[in-house]
């Protein structure tokens, strides 16, 4: 008898969860998705330090020898995600996402911008925009740019989904898919009743999923359905037959490992009785994720963790660099300086946020206006940085 793995395969598209092009060629998915913290994660794997390395380069190319690193580092975020992104391609026959960054996710004009940047890039490395999924966090704001990059043939994956009225409104705005966070939801009812375990069939998450699945299959939506954010294999058993499910390695593993008959609970040509059809506007979008305590936590909570993996990736790239570059270690430090005290990050250092001495701060502050901008830093700490490389 084939294992669960292969069983569910034959009913659901198995999707990769994870940055690891060696975990890829293992499982053999059709398709594979990515984020922030996933290629940062795959980013401290020593097989992979030449792709960094490459994307750094590259960045540092278009970007001009003399500009700062923190520039560079911005552009290689994107260089890099997609070189990841290419190289899974070469594995897997369906298609990548590739996520824009996080702290974009109020943003629709940004997120535009950023999409349409990404999918040049793969286009400039001979991959077709068909085999991309640009990932957005399902905001309001995110969901009307993937209304309008799908008319522009840029297909989305809404993610960080956890409410129906989520879900609805990227069902009406046309996108491609969405990904619903099982474990994430899970995650949030064990923590507010208290109790250590659900079983598979009565799990949250399950249900959530459930839910949405037949609510777009009885009422003819096209939005492709994909569970993510697995905890155990129970949910993704209860899941099975939903259009797609991404999993990480380790539960494709454990899925490999056993056997026994996986009955299908998920059915598109038949699906279970659902509610009537709504539409979900601006308005009650807002009214229902403002109701929906669950959701609206977790999607707060999953962009600022999307955000701040974006931001260690990015310290992580800083220093990276400076190793390439050698003499790029004074604008790195400038860089790791604004990280650590620019709290608000809006370029500038006020005292208040200054983590250094009164007196440090005073030397950087020549023109006495109690902040900080980069170029106080780099005409203040030059001296002692050239004499100290």
């Amino acid at each position: 008898m084939a294992n669960l793995l292969e069983q569910l395969a034959a009913m659901t598209v198995v999707v990769a969860d994870t940055g690891d092009i060696d975990a890829i060629r293992q499982f053999t998915p059709r398709d594979a998705t990515t984020n922030p913290s996933l290629i940062l994660a795959a980013a401290q794997i020593p097989a992979y330090q030449e792709l960094i390395d490459r994307s750094l380069r590259e960045s540092r190319e278009v970007i001009g020898a003399s500009a700062p690193a923190e520039d560079v580092v911005r552009e290689a975020i994107d260089e890099i995600s997609v070189t990841f992104g290419k190289e899974i391609l070469r594995i897997v026959p369906g298609r990548v996402s590739t996520e824009v960054d996080a702290r974009l996710s109020y943003d629709t004009a940004a997120t535009i911008e950023k999409a349409r940047k990404l999918i040049g890039l793969y286009e400039q490395g001979g991959i077709g925009r068909e085999r991309v999924l640009i990932k957005i966090a399902s905001t309001w704001e995110g969901i009307r740019a993937a209304e309008i990059l799908e008319r522009e043939g840029i297909h989305c994956n809404l993610t960080l989904l956890f409410g129906f009225a989520q879900a609805v409104a990227c069902a009406e705005a046309g996108a491609t898919l969405i990904s619903p966070f099982v474990g994430r939801i899970l995650d949030w009812y064990k923590k507010s009743t208290g109790r250590e375990s659900y079983s598979g069939a009565e799990d949250p998450g399950v249900l959530s999923v459930t839910r949405i699945f037949n609510y777009f299959k009885t009422h003819g939506y096209a939005t492709e359905v994909m569970g993510a954010s697995f905890r155990n294999i129970e949910e993704i058993i209860e899941l099975a037959g939903c259009d797609l499910l991404t999993i990480s390695p380790s539960l494709m593993d454990q899925l490999r490992q056993r056997e026994g008959q996986l009955e299908r609970r998920l059915d598109a040509a038949h699906p279970a009785a659902s509610e009537e059809r709504i539409h979900v506007d601006e308005a009650r979008f807002r009214s229902m994720l403002s109701e929906d305590v669950m959701a609206s936590e977790k999607l707060d909570e999953g962009i600022r963790g999307f955000s701040k993996a974006i931001e260690t990736l990015e310290t992580q790239l800083a220093h990276r660099l400076a190793v390439i570059e050698g003499g790029a270690a004074f604008t790195h430090a400038v860089h790791e300086i604004f990280l650590l005290n620019d709290l608000d990050g809006d370029g500038c250092i006020t005292r208040e946020e200054w983590l250094g001495s009164d007196a440090v701060f005073d030397a950087l502050d020549t023109d006495n206006d109690g902040r900080l901008a980069p170029e106080d830093v780099r005409g203040g700490l030059g001296a002692p940085l050239a004499i100290s490389r």
